[in-house]
C-alpha cells in the first residue's frame, strides 16, 4: 500500500531521483528478457533500498532535505548497482575512494544533526567542539562497523570485499576519518556561525522542515 502511494508520487520526487528509477526500471526490463537473473535482482534491490530513506522519513515523521534524499539515492544506486553489477569497483580504482568518502561526510552530518536535535537545536547546551566530537565518533563508527561486515563477510561466504585485505581495510578507514572530520567540521562552524553557505543552507532547511524537534532553535 505504501509502495503504492509512492509510486504515485513519483512526479514529486527531485528529477535526479526519477532519473535513477527509470534507470533501474530500463535495466530490470531488459535483464528479464534478456534471462540475466542476478541483474534483474540486483536493480530491483537497488530500487527497493532507494524506498528505504522515504518509508523511514514517512514513519519518523523526519522530513529530509531535497539534497539528503539526492545523495542517499545517487549512493545507494552508485554502490549496489554501479558498483556490483556493473563492477565499478574494479573497473575504476577511485570509485571506493569516493563512495566511502562521501558516506563517511554524509554520516558525520547526520551525527550533527542527531545530536543537534536532541539538544532540540539549543546552541549552547554543549560546547560546539563537543558536538562536533560525537558527530565525528558517529561516523567513524559506522565505518569501522562496515569494514567489519566486509570481513564477515569474506570470512564466511568466501567474498573478496575487502579486495586487497588489510591495505585496502586501512585506505578505507582513512577516507572515512577524512570524510568524518570534514562533516563534523561543517556542523561546528554552522554552530560558530561561519559555516560554508551550502552547508549552513542545508542544516537550515532540515531544521525548517522539522521545526517541532527544535523547540530551542534560535538563528
Amino acid at each position: 500500500m505504501w509502495i503504492r502511494r509512492q509510486w504515485r508520487r513519483g512526479r514529486l520526487q527531485p528529477v535526479a531521483v526519477q532519473v535513477i528509477w527509470a534507470v533501474l526500471a530500463f535495466e530490470f526490463v531488459v535483464a528479464l528478457w534478456e534471462r540475466q537473473w542476478p541483474l534483474a535482482g540486483v536493480a530491483m534491490i537497488t530500487w527497493w533500498l532507494t524506498l528505504v530513506p522515504m518509508y523511514l522519513s514517512s514513519r519518523t515523521g523526519i522530513r529530509l532535505p531535497t539534497a539528503f534524499l539526492v545523495g542517499i539515492t545517487v549512493f545507494i544506486f552508485a554502490t549496489i548497482f554501479l558498483g556490483e553489477a556493473f563492477d565499478f569497483y574494479n573497473r575504476y580504482w577511485w570509485w571506493d575512494v569516493v563512495l566511502h568518502g562521501g558516506s563517511a561526510l554524509g554520516f558525520g552530518l547526520v551525527g550533527f544533526l542527531f545530536v543537534f536535535t536532541l539538544f532540540e537545536g539549543d546552541r549552547y547546551a554543549a560546547p560546539a567542539w563537543a558536538i562536533g566530537l560525537i558527530a565525528f565518533s558517529f561516523a567513524v563508527t559506522i565505518g569501522a562497523l562496515w569494514e567489519i561486515f566486509e570481513f564477515g563477510m569474506d570470512q564466511i561466504f568466501g567474498l573478496n570485499m575487502q579486495k586487497s585485505g588489510l591495505v585496502d581495510t586501512m585506505y578505507d578507514l582513512i577516507v572515512d576519518v577524512v570524510g568524518a572530520s570534514i562533516g563534523a567540521l561543517a556542523g561546528v562552524l554552522y554552530l560558530l556561525g561561519r559555516g560554508p553557505g551550502v552547508m549552513s543552507r542545508l542544516f537550515e532547511e532540515f531544521v525548517d522542515r522539522n521545526r517541532r524537534f527544535f523547540g530551542k532553535f534560535r538563528r
